[in-house]
């Protein structure tokens, strides 16, 4: 990337306010980290100190905005951020073009049902037995899918993902390095003084659009599916336990555990290491803000939850207040616990 700021004005489209448009841009970075040639943006008045302070030698900004820092070539744009987005996929890294082929190393085994000329296997991929691969699809370098198992079209399994027997994935789902689909549930009886394993015997099904980041597990059930339902996105290093229902469009962020056998709505928000105990239900349209535990069923569309149990958002910022001024609180117990002693007259 080396064009003058008159190009993206034209790509945007993008208003000059102030500087040349002669002006050349090379990069693109945050207002914090830009440096000379970096183009950056600004969309939100929490940065306003760093815009003007920000090295980078153009920022993408509101139309309506009128505090020009100096030396800064100004660009105004309907949505900085949408717009620095655009730029970003047009200049910026750019996917793996799709090249359908085996790799030599991989190992592809009988009865798999798909069109090799319409797939790509990866290096040291393995492919077990009656697979099926829908066209379009990468199976990365590394990966495991196993016996049975079936891929949907344009799926995308990054670097050592693993999909493992029987499990079903829709069209377009994608699984980022280290994830595993369909390992065995966490589940045991305790007999005759030892842990005994409970055969697990069901499948995980991930509906079409389902994304799940890297470390990520999902756990087979221990009978009928663990179930991600269709454009729900998954961040890094979640559990997701043995006959657990997620629905539709969720996002669920790093760190979260969900217990077997729970049931989450369509449209929810969890939020980063928050927990989920088993066999309960969150019903749709619910948000758990960060580190809230579900304990209890929560009916749909009753807003936002945090804390340990999961409380509605405003009374547990209120008791959050009230347990600050405990210590106030104590203080003033002792001293009037301390004025009756020595016979003083108290007043409230």
């Amino acid at each position: 990337m080396n064009i003058p700021v008159s190009d993206l004005m034209d790509l945007l489209p993008a208003q000059l306010l102030s500087g040349c448009g002669s002006t050349r841009i090379s990069g693109f970075a945050s207002l914090k980290e830009a440096g000379p040639g970096d183009l950056s943006f600004f969309s939100d008045m929490r940065y306003r100190r760093l815009l003007e302070q920000t090295q980078a030698t153009a920022v993408l900004m509101p139309l309506d905005w009128t505090e020009f820092p100096e030396n800064v070539v100004c660009l105004g744009v309907q949505n900085p951020s949408v717009a620095f987005e655009t730029v970003t996929e047009r200049f910026g890294l750019q996917p793996e073009t799709f090249t359908p082929g085996i790799h030599a190393s991989a190992v592809v085994g009988n009865c798999v049902d798909t069109n090799l000329d319409k797939v790509k296997i990866g290096p040291h991929a393995v492919i077990e037995d009656g697979v099926h691969i829908g066209d379009g699809s990468v199976v990365g370098a590394g990966c495991f899918v196993g016996r049975g198992a079936s891929l949907g079209e344009d799926c995308r399994l990054h670097a050592n993902s693993t999909v493992h027997e029987g499990c079903l994935l829709g069209d377009r789902v994608v699984l980022h390095s280290s994830s595993v689909i369909g390992a065995d549930g966490f589940g045991y009886v305790f007999k005759d003084g030892r842990h005994r394993k409970v055969r697990q015997s069901g499948i995980v099904q991930l509906d079409d659009d389902v994304e799940i980041g890297a470390s990520t597990t999902v756990d087979r059930a221990r009978f009928g599916r663990t179930w991600i339902g269709e454009g729900t996105k998954i961040d890094n290093q979640v559990q997701i336990a043995h006959n657990v229902v997620v629905g539709k469009h969720c996002i669920i962020i790093a760190g979260c555990g969900i217990a077997g056998s729970s049931r989450v709505g369509d449209y929810v928000v969890i939020a980063a290491q928050s927990g989920v105990a088993g066999h309960v239900s969150i019903g749709s349209q619910c948000t758990l803000a960060a580190r809230t535990v579900v304990t209890k069923d929560l009916p749909a569309g009753s807003g936002t939850y945090m804390g340990f149990p999961a409380t509605p958002v405003m009374e547990e910022r209120r008791r959050m207040v009230a347990g600050r001024q405990l210590p106030e609180l104590m203080e003033r117990v002792r001293n009037l616990e301390q004025a009756r002693k020595n016979g003083e007259t108290v007043t409230q």
